[in-house]
C-alpha cells in the first residue's frame, strides 16, 4: 500500500495522532481528554516528553484553549467555553443575521415538534423505559437530535445577537 493510500484513511485507533507534530499531538490529547489530566498523562497520550507537553500546554493556556488547574500535580483540561465562543463567532462571521434567524426558527420548530411528540419540555424529561423495546433506539435517537437542536438554537441565537450588534449603526 502506498503512503498516499494510508493518509486517506483514518489514523490507527491506537495512535490517533500519528504523523502530527508534537504541538498538534498535545492539542489533540487535550481535546480528547474527558477530565483534567497531568502533563505526564498528556505527554504519554501525545507521545512526547513531559517538558515538551508542558511547553505546548502553557502556549494553549495563554490562548485560552486549555484551563490550567493549580495543585499537586497541576492538571490541564480543554476550555469548552473557548470552543463554544469560537463556534459562535464562526457562525456570526459566515452567515447573515437573516440566515441565523431562519436557523433559530428552524431549530425552534424542531424543538416544539419533539415537545409535542413526547409531551415533555426537554429530552431529560422523557422516560425511555415507557416505550416498547422495539422503539427504544428511535427514542434515543430523537432525544439526541432534540438535545442537539436545543444546543444549536442557543449557539445560533448567540451568533445572531453578535451579528446584529456588530452591524447596528452607531449612535455617536
Amino acid at each position: 500500500m502506498s503512503n498516499d493510500a494510508r493518509r486517506d484513511g483514518p489514523p490507527p485507533f491506537d495512535r490517533p495522532f500519528d504523523g502530527e507534530d508534537t504541538k498538534q499531538r498535545v492539542y489533540g490529547a487535550v481535546l480528547h481528554a474527558r477530565e483534567p489530566m497531568t502533563a505526564a498523562e498528556i505527554a504519554e497520550r501525545a507521545d512526547c516528553s513531559e517538558e515538551s507537553a508542558r511547553t505546548h500546554l502553557s502556549f494553549y493556556t495563554d490562548l485560552g484553549i486549555v484551563i490550567h488547574h493549580d495543585g499537586r500535580p497541576v492538571r490541564y483540561e480543554r476550555n469548552d467555553d473557548y470552543f463554544e465562543w469560537r463556534r459562535m463567532n464562526e457562525l456570526a462571521n459566515q452567515h447573515t443575521v437573516e440566515e441565523l434567524q431562519a436557523r433559530v426558527s428552524e431549530f425552534t420548530d424542531q424543538i416544539e415538534a419533539y415537545r409535542d411528540e413526547y409531551d415533555a419540555d426537554s429530552p431529560g424529561d422523557v422516560d425511555v423505559l415507557e416505550y416498547d423495546a422495539e422503539n427504544v433506539d428511535d427514542v434515543y435517537a430523537d432525544l439526541g437530535d432534540w438535545a442537539t437542536a436545543v444546543e444549536e438554537r442557543r449557539l445560533h441565537e448567540r451568533a445572531r445577537q453578535k451579528a446584529t450588534s456588530s452591524t447596528a449603526p452607531s449612535h455617536g
